[in-house]
């Protein structure tokens, strides 16, 4: 019988869900995401097939919660009080309910967060086609950084493999960062399958891994899924 064990790269999971899926109330969102997982081990109902799954790994960083100076509207903006931050922690809460799913919290790194220019704002500013003058809100993001995801997935990978705790591990991401993990646990006989959730992805991946897989049919023209099993 397959053991097997899901990780779940967070931030890529939430913005790919809301691109395909809309935008949705956290309890639904974590739902979604665990019925898309019990997808991956073919099953429709939530308990169904449940003892092939070891266990379901989501890793992620809190979101930011700091005053930073916004210099646009020369303002300070408190991202504690912003409706993306209380979504965030209730998600974190909504998904610890569920059975067999283990969250995995990396750091956010905020001491230099601050307001940057779009690249393509930047690049327009840099080649004199537009003016300081003419920058808005719409031009710039915030910028933080964010330690301990990847190394937390790259640690489980290998303590799964290791320990033998499953023999299937699927990964839910779009990032090459898993490379070297993923070689060692193929090497070790681990069977290790990507799902980019529908994303392209760099074809040297390929190489990497053992199989590409999403349990939902995503319909590109609508953003809708639609159950395969």
């Amino acid at each position: 019988m397959d053991k097997i064990a899901i990780m779940i790269d967070g931030g890529f999971y939430r913005k790919r869900a809301s691109y395909l899926w809309g935008k949705k109330t956290t309890e639904k969102r974590a739902n979604e995401l665990y019925a898309y997982c019990m997808s991956h081990i073919g099953a429709k109902e939530e308990h169904k097939n449940i003892e092939n799954l070891y266990r379901i790994f989501y890793y992620d960083c809190p979101p930011i919660g700091k005053v930073v100076y916004n210099p646009i509207t020369g303002k300070n903006v408190d991202f504690s009080k912003s409706d993306t931050y209380k979504w965030a922690l209730d998600l974190f809460e909504e998904l610890k309910k569920k059975r067999k799913l283990a969250l995995r919290l990396g750091e956010l790194s905020d001491t230099l967060a601050g307001f940057i220019l779009k690249p393509d704002r930047l690049k327009l500013l840099c080649s004199n086609k537009i003016n300081i003058s003419d920058l808005t809100e719409n031009d710039i993001m915030i910028n933080f950084g964010q330690k301990g995801v990847d190394m937390r997935i790259g640690i489980d990978i290998a303590s799964v493999t290791f320990k033998k705790q499953a023999n299937r591990i699927i990964l839910i991401s779009g990032d090459s960062d898993f490379v070297p993990a993923a070689k060692l646990s193929r090497r070790e006989g681990i069977d290790f399958v990507l799902d980019p959730m529908g994303a392209q992805i760099k074809p040297s991946l390929f190489e990497h891994i053992d199989g590409l897989g999403t349990p939902w049919k995503i319909n590109k023209n609508s953003g809708e899924k639609h159950d395969n099993k």
